[in-house]
């Protein structure tokens, strides 16, 4: 079973966002966009990379794999939305998200479903020029917070989080039905 931490950020607390999200580190440029329909061949390189680090070993094909980010991204309305981050024209990042409501005050918040940086790149400014991105949208959005998990074994992403400031929720639980657990008829948790 896999645990997860929850995090939280309120959109005022953090309200430094970067005005401009192209800064260099390392010897790099990282650029923040929108994905779109022309981005998805990266998206899917760069997806594969991110179920290799959580373990995976074996992988639907390339075609069926584009069909599935197209279906969560491009579609009317989208399952999904993703920030890229590019350094030199190549694809080192991602931040998959979505709104949910309501959160306080009615309002929305944003869920950050996959924050991933390619292992070439981490420890670049990568993952916070991604994060401040995100700042921006729930800005701009009126979102009152953004929320995320990470794995328990997950140190790295602990450490990028206190590195930002940032601290566990403890009075949330996180739940998950998947699997033989998914219902299969209207009456099967009654």
């Amino acid at each position: 079973m896999i645990e997860h931490h929850a995090l939280l950020i309120k959109s005022d607390t953090l309200a430094k966002s970067l005005t401009s999200y192209s800064r260099g580190r390392a010897g790099m440029t990282v650029t923040i966009t929108s994905a779109s329909a022309e981005h998805t061949d990266a998206i899917v390189i760069l997806l594969e990379e991110m179920d290799r680090f959580y373990g995976a070993t074996q992988f639907e094909s390339f075609d069926v794999r584009t069909h599935q980010v197209r279906q969560a991204l491009f579609t009317d309305p989208p399952a999904a939305h993703a920030l890229l981050a590019w350094d030199c024209g190549q694809l080192v990042g991602i931040a998959s998200y979505s709104f949910l409501w309501p959160a306080v005050g009615l309002a929305r918040s944003l869920y950050l479903k996959e924050l991933f940086v390619s292992g070439s790149r981490r420890r670049a400014g990568v993952g916070t020029s991604l994060m401040n991105a995100l700042l921006d949208i729930t800005a701009k959005l009126g979102c009152s917070r953004i929320e995320w998990t990470t794995d328990h074994g997950n140190a790295a992403a602990q450490q990028f989080y206190e590195k930002l400031n940032l601290s566990l929720l403890p009075s949330k639980l996180f739940y998950r039905a998947d699997g033989d657990l998914l219902p299969r008829s209207a009456d099967s948790w009654s």
